[in-house]
């Protein structure tokens, strides 16, 4: 039997953990996993998850983008928000929309398909006729939602940056944490709610530990979110580009 000097064996032991963690993106062998980090790492499930949320309600502005299930329907989001409002998109059952909302006031932008709903085969061909026309008037505006609109309600709460990060980053059953992980290059540590049926989030380990990855539970999405604390441009839309229906909506 060969014996390998200890010194060797030391050298060997040090080139295969760092071959490991090369290859596999893992911290060497007896590394600390938090060094270098915010310390976010070392805290408990339930600290950790108080403190992204902090953060995430400390911040200006944040993007989200991935798909958000509600009710049945799959809403695919990608969504600019700060404090004040917000823009960007939803798609829902192969139809997409704006949604801009500066301060109280919400903006829906879609194309004629969106709003003509000729097919749903009821009414008579005079109120066809009349939907035909609102669909070409609405085409490519940005329609003023009243705030008394059912719509009000059931859309601005995508552009509402508060509501809708507390709606989201919440885990539910036992939290516990699920290791070290990496979102787009950057490292994080991820929380699990009743180990991962409850949903599982990703945390910054560098900078600020802001909410980056979010597994809903239930099957109920994926969500990232990105460009934490990068300003945008939140502008109403000229009068020309809208479209003010009053007290409520054509019916859609």
């Amino acid at each position: 039997m060969t014996v390998i000097p200890r010194t060797r064996r030391a050298a060997l032991v040090s080139a295969v953990c760092t071959l490991v963690a090369s290859g596999l993106g893992l911290t060497g062998c007896g590394e600390d996993p938090n060094e270098g980090t915010n310390g976010v790492g070392k805290l408990e499930p339930a600290k950790i998850q108080s403190t992204t949320r902090a953060a995430a309600t400390a911040a200006d502005t944040v993007r989200l983008s991935g798909a958000v299930v509600s009710n049945g329907r799959t809403y695919k989001l990608d969504m600019r928000l700060k404090e004040d409002g917000g823009t960007g998109s939803v798609t829902s059952e192969g139809s997409t929309f704006r949604l801009l909302k500066v301060g109280e006031h919400l903006f829906l932008k879609a194309d004629k398909d969106f709003w003509d709903h000729q097919d749903t085969g009821k009414g008579s061909a005079g109120d066809e006729d009349s939907e035909a026309a609102a669909a070409d008037k609405l085409d490519g505006m940005y329609v003023k939602v009243p705030t008394g609109d059912p719509a009000y309600k059931r859309f601005s709460g995508f552009t509402d940056k508060d509501v809708l990060l507390n709606s989201l980053l919440t885990l539910h059953g036992t939290l516990s944490t699920d290791g070290h992980h990496e979102q787009s290059g950057t490292r994080t540590i991820r929380i699990t709610g009743d180990k991962g049926s409850g949903g599982t989030l990703d945390v910054s380990l560098e900078g600020t530990p802001y909410p980056l990855r979010l597994v809903r539970a239930g099957d109920a999405g994926t969500i990232l979110l990105t460009d934490w604390g990068k300003d945008f441009t939140l502008e109403e839309p000229d009068d020309k580009s809208v479209v003010d229906y009053g007290k409520q909506l054509p019916t859609s």
